[in-house]
């Protein structure tokens, strides 16, 4: 009788930190719901570019296309950032090359074909080069080519870690990425390419 008392008891206390652990790892996870929208879905208000004829809105969607004259171009948010989350949703399909800018100085999460290594290295971490323990090895087999990712990168003291259709997927650790600074979204130079993301969101860490 007393071994049952002691298994049951066993049983309840090993439920009871499975519980407590559960929900520490949501809380740290906050949901979509809880970030804000930083892109009204009508217009560029709250970002800006230099080159504003490679970028347009339709529907809820914001539609990077670079030309026949393959220059480029970036997209920042006016507001800058330092310990966050940003999260949104990204279409493509064929050859792109983008990405998103964090931090100053850049840190970037690359979304497509890296220009130098000519294969798809999204959700990885470009800063000059892809330090293999910055590899998102595993992207490929969760990436939907053609149709809608969400992609989530988090931005918190030196580490920063990725996200793809909700399975984390690469992370990097480094102290030089410290200063805060706009969100960045890229179209790169050298190639004819349109890349699509919609709802677009923040929420700034405590």
């Amino acid at each position: 009788m007393l071994r049952v008392v002691v298994r049951c008891l066993v049983c309840l206390l090993v439920a009871v930190v499975a519980v407590s652990s559960c929900e520490r790892a949501t809380a740290e996870v906050p949901p979509t719901s809880e970030l804000s929208p930083i892109f009204s879905g009508t217009d560029l208000s709250g970002w800006h570019t230099k080159e504003p004829q490679y970028w347009t809105v339709a529907n809820g969607v914001l539609t990077g296309l670079n030309d026949e004259e393959k220059k480029g171009s970036m997209l920042y948010t006016d507001a800058s950032y330092g310990d966050v989350i940003f999260e949104c949703e990204v279409r493509f399909s064929g050859e792109i090359d983008s990405g998103v800018m964090m931090r100053k100085p850049e840190v970037q999460v690359q979304i497509g074909v890296s220009r130098s290594l000519k294969r798809d290295m999204t959700c990885s971490f470009y800063v000059g080069g892809y330090p293999e323990e910055a590899q998102a090895k595993r992207a490929g087999e969760l990436l939907k080519e053609g149709d809608w990712n969400r992609l989530r990168v988090q931005a918190k003291g030196n580490t920063f870690t990725v996200w793809l259709n909700g399975e984390q997927v690469s992370s990097y650790t480094n102290d030089k990425y410290a200063e805060a600074g706009p969100i960045g979204l890229q179209i790169h130079g050298g190639l004819v390419m349109k890349v699509e993301y919609r709802d677009i969101r923040a929420m700034e860490l405590n």
